[in-house]
C-alpha cells in the first residue's frame, strides 16, 4: 500500500527547526503539486532551486516532516524559474509514481496542505488562528481554541458470501474500478456498527463475522481507512443505493477482476487478498 515506504520511515513528530538548502519544498494548488519528472520517476525542489527567485523562502515556510533524514516543508507561495523542468501534476499521480517513499510524502505533505488551509480562522470566535510552537495545531489567541490535523475515520468492507465478493462501482464516476463498500464513521457508532450500516445503506444486505483486516492513512481525503472482512447474513439480494453506487454484484472467487497493478490502496490489496484465497 502507498504508506508501505520501508526500508525508509516517515517521522511525522513535531520537530521544527530551519530548512537547509538541501531540504525539500513542497509546494500545492489545489489539488496539485509542483514535480520534476525524472528518469527513475520523479522528485520535488529543493530549497536551493528556489532560493534565487524567492528570496523570502527561509523565512515563510511551515515544518511538515522528515523521511529518514530527509526534512520536507510547505510552502505557501513561490515563483518558480522559468525556464523549468518543474511541472504541476493531479495528486492522483503519487498512487502509482515512483520512489513510492516520496509519493507518500507528497499525499502527506498535501493533507496537511489541504488542513492548514481550511483552518485560517477560529470556528469559535472568528479571530485568526496561529501555529503553536510545541505541537502541531493550530491556536486561537483570543478564546483559546485549538485545531489539530483533520482525520477522518471510515472502514473499508469487503462482504463474502463463501466463494464470492461483493464488488462496487460509484456513481457520478467515468471510467470507474471496481471497489468495496465503503464509507464514514458517524458520531457515536464503533466501526464495526459503521460496517453494518454502510453495507445496509449502499446495498440492502445484512452482515455477520466482522473481521479486522488492517488500516490505511489516506491523505487524498483526509481519511483514516478500517479494513474489515465480513460474511453474508440471509439474503443476498442486492438493493443498490443509486445516489452512491452506479452498480453492484456478487463475483466467483476466480472471476473477481483485478485493475490497479499500482498496489496503493487497501481497496485493491483486500480484492486481491480474496482471490488470492486467504479468506
Amino acid at each position: 500500500m502507498i504508506q508501505d515506504i520501508a526500508p525508509h520511515h516517515l517521522n511525522n513528530a513535531w520537530l521544527p527547526q530551519p530548512p537547509s538548502p538541501d531540504s525539500y519544498a513542497l509546494f500545492y494548488e489545489g489539488n496539485t503539486a509542483l514535480v520534476r519528472h525524472t528518469e527513475d520517476g520523479f522528485t520535488f525542489p529543493r530549497f536551493r532551486e528556489l532560493e534565487a527567485d524567492n528570496d523570502d523562502i527561509y523565512q515563510h515556510y511551515t515544518y511538515l516532516f522528515t523521511v529518514d533524514e530527509e526534512h520536507f516543508y510547505l510552502l505557501d507561495h513561490i515563483t518558480v524559474p522559468a525556464p523549468s523542468p518543474y511541472v504541476m501534476e493531479n495528486t492522483q499521480f503519487f498512487r502509482g509514481a515512483a520512489p513510492r517513499w516520496l509519493a507518500f510524502a507528497g499525499v502527506t505533505g498535501h493533507h496537511l496542505f489541504l488542513w492548514y488551509g481550511s483552518r485560517r480562522f477560529c470556528g469559535r470566535c472568528g479571530a485568526p488562528l496561529h501555529p503553536d510552537t510545541r505541537e502541531r495545531m493550530l491556536r486561537c489567541d483570543r478564546c483559546g481554541q485549538m485545531e489539530y490535523p483533520k482525520i477522518c475515520p471510515a472502514v473499508i468492507v469487503a462482504v463474502t458470501d463463501g466463494n464470492r465478493l461483493l464488488l462496487s462501482k460509484y456513481a457520478g464516476r467515468t471510467n470507474a474500478r471496481y471497489a468495496l463498500v465503503a464509507g464514514f464513521t458517524e458520531i457515536g457508532e464503533t466501526l464495526e456498527e459503521t460496517v453494518q450500516r454502510e453495507v445496509m445503506e449502499e446495498v440492502g444486505l445484512k452482515v455477520k463475522n466482522i473481521r479486522y483486516y488492517k488500516s490505511q492513512p489516506w491523505g487524498f481525503s483526509s481519511t483514516i481507512l478500517a479494513g474489515f472482512f465480513c460474511d453474508l447474513d440471509g439474503s443476498d439480494q442486492i438493493t443498490l443505493d443509486q445516489n452512491e453506487l452506479a452498480e453492484a454484484e456478487w463475483f466467483a472467487r476466480e472471476d473477481v477482476p483485478l485493475q490497479d497493478e499500482t498496489h496503493a490502496s487497501m481497496t485493491q490489496e483486500m480484492i486481491r487478498w480474496f482471490k488470492t484465497g486467504h479468506t
